[in-house]
């Protein structure tokens, strides 16, 4: 189980390899001081980060990475430096952050680095702090992202192999490559920049497709001019199959045993070691228990590593939020989508709030090495809103005369797909398909639809089909006088990982049948709710909201605000599944299912005065959006 990831399970096997690692780090001081190799310390830049014998070196002095993991695309912007400086003044000396391919290329041939995008600036940022960076450009890096970070537009080939030599996949990705890793190039130490390090893919090993992968992938980055240190990064069982010969191998810390250390030394003989991903817990999903860990079996992991000399990067630092539709899934017995949390049991909450770990962290750092102080940032204040009446409502079914044309299709055609986006198809979101019945007893759909769909005949709701629900019954009396059948599908987050992400596809993926006959001839909306869906001028639409409203509907609220916006938390009691947008700011989903209770509303997305506010409610809403102080992730 994930929830067992916030232990190194193996610990025993590090005190029984002890005997193995003493080769590793001989003659290292009790406590170290690397005062001299900060960022703005080394002003003649000779030698980067290199392996020497049993020891990292910079500019040929002893050097032990302690990082955190911080992803720049899950901050808010006006944010990151907060953050960073929380990270230095904890006592790491490194940032590592991954770049997530499907955010910069949502669309295919069009990039966006800038906004929360603009990765260049946080790396930048994090050296005007004196920190070091690992940076994971992938292309694939899992994170717990939709499709792993992947584009969903590569699935529009019937015949696409993700993270493989397949051409299809290695074109895209090198076109890609063009655009992003020049702008890494210059950041890298030799160019006074603070990248020392850049990992190679994620976690291969466990997919390990195709031998001919990592080398090329590994090309694609020297071959643009990639100079300092490549690594690679497996779970324990998996790293002689995600290895690159000449390059160092370090490890996730699931599935540590002892022979994980004697891979290592007959991969690469005496070096040292970096665990790439200590992590204090798990992603959590939508109707499961918040996954947890014990911090005193970590903090006692993280001293026997210390005790070994191993360099750290720990994962989650600072989680931050799936903002949006970023979040992916995972399969443990079923299909398991993520909350819009990334809490991750991080040193900081998701909003940037200490944790009690993070005071116990830096105590622990600051007795095992030398850094200069760095004052923490003061804590930054929530305020407890009034709560905001929902105003006016208007139905799905009332904006769809004014969306974009619909599709006409025969059968019905995956997310992926949909002609739309400059042939990308779509990539998050929902699609509604709509066909015409006339008699029948019950639905069937296969296990295709991917992977919530309300089924409504006209807009009378009849019941869901989904990844456990495969048919629903429909009797005389819903028919009525209508025969319109429409199924709402959600996609709640393509698999982050494994070797099935190759047939994710979204909507509805097959035929639907009606007893033992097809359905055909599909009208298709493309639900993406993207910011200009929510911007469109339709003031007749809007009526007063009423208790008595069924979703699936927008409700629209206000919220007034001071000449200094803060952060807060959204609750929406009496709600039961939807999407929150403030200001055309995507805040995530919600659902009643739990864990997770409230929505993390940054300050910086709020502006002083009226504060435009809209739900997008599935089923039942509720009449008030509640506001807390802190968050409440379930137990």
């Amino acid at each position: 189980m994930w929830a067992f990831l916030g232990r190194l399970e193996s610990i025993l096997y590090l005190s029984s390899a002890l005997s193995v690692m003493v080769q590793f780090n001989p003659g290292l001081p009790l406590r170290i001081n690397q005062t001299h190799l900060l960022p703005s310390s080394l002003k003649n830049r000779r030698v980067g980060l290199k392996v020497e014998g049993s020891n990292f070196t910079l500019e040929g002095f002893p050097f032990l990475i302690l990082a955190g993991t911080m992803h720049y695309f899950r901050v808010p912007r006006k944010y990151w430096r907060d953050r960073l400086k929380k990270l230095k003044a904890c006592g790491f000396n490194t940032l590592t952050t991954h770049v997530p391919w499907n955010l910069h290329e949502p669309i295919k041939g069009q990039y966006l680095f800038t906004g929360n995008l603009d990765f260049e600036a946080f790396i930048s940022m994090a050296s005007q702090l004196d920190l070091w960076v690992i940076i994971c450009p992938g292309p694939y890096i899992g994170s717990d992202l939709d499709l792993g970070g992947l584009p969903s537009w590569l699935l529009r080939d019937p015949k696409m192999k993700l993270r493989t030599t397949y051409q299809g996949f290695t074109k895209a990705m090198n076109r890609y490559f063009d655009q992003l890793i020049p702008r890494i190039e210059k950041l890298q130490y030799h160019y006074k920049g603070s990248i020392i390090a850049v990992q190679v893919e994620n976690e291969y090993g466990a997919y390990n497709l195709d031998k001919k992968y990592m080398p090329y992938v590994k090309n694609a980055l020297v071959k643009r001019k990639i100079q300092v240190m490549l690594m690679t990064a497996d779970n324990g069982l998996e790293l002689t199959k995600g290895h690159l010969e000449h390059e160092l191998v370090t490890v996730h810390m699931r599935n540590i045993q002892r022979e994980t250390y004697q891979d290592l030394i007959s991969m690469q003989g005496p070096s040292p070691v970096l665990m790439t991903v200590y992590t204090a817990s798990s992603v959590d999903t939508w109707g499961d228990i918040r996954q947890t860990a014990n911090p005193q079996v970590l903090m006692k992991d993280v001293r026997e590593m210390f005790n070994l000399k191993f360099s750290l990067n720990f994962y989650m630092f600072h989680g931050g939020t799936n903002f949006g539709f970023m979040g992916g899934a995972k399969i443990l017995d079923s299909y398991c989508p993520a909350v819009t949390s990334y809490d991750y049991g991080a040193l900081l909450r998701d909003d940037g709030e200490y944790t009690p770990e993070y005071t116990v962290y830096k105590e622990f750092f600051s007795s095992v090495i030398v850094f200069p102080s760095a004052p923490e940032p003061e804590r930054i204040r929530k305020m407890v809103y009034k709560s905001v009446k929902t105003l006016y409502f208007m139905t799905l079914w009332e904006i769809l005369p004014y969306l974009d044309q619909p599709i006409k299709s025969i059968k019905p055609i995956s997310m992926e797909n949909l002609p739309v986006n400059q042939d990308s198809g779509q990539a998050f979101g929902y699609t509604l398909y709509e066909t015409t019945i006339f008699s029948g007893h019950v639905l069937y759909s296969r296990g295709h639809v991917q992977d919530r769909g309300q089924v409504f005949l006209n807009e009378r709701f009849i019941g869901v089909l989904d990844h456990l629900t495969d048919q629903l019954p429909i009797t005389r009396q819903d028919y009525q006088d209508t025969h319109l059948l429409r199924i709402l599908v959600e996609n709640q987050g393509r698999l982050a990982s494994g070797k099935n992400i190759n047939t994710e596809r979204k909507g509805i993926t097959g035929d639907i049948y009606l007893d033992n006959s097809p359905l055909r001839k599909f009208t298709i909306y493309n639900l993406e709710m993207r910011t200009r869906l929510l911007q469109r001028k339709l003031p007749s639409l809007w009526k007063p909201a009423t208790e008595e409203v069924k979703g699936p509907a927008f409700f629209l609220g206000l919220l007034r605000v001071g000449d200094n916006p803060k952060d807060t938390f959204i609750k929406l009691e009496g709600w039961k599944k939807g999407v929150v947008f403030i200001n055309g700011q995507n805040l995530g989903r919600y659902w009643d299912l739990g864990p997770q209770e409230t929505l993390y509303l940054p300050g910086p997305w709020l502006r002083p005065g009226k504060n435009e506010i809209i739900v997008f409610e599935e089923s039942e809403s509720g009449m008030q959006i509640q506001f807390a102080r802190a968050p409440h992730l379930g137990y």
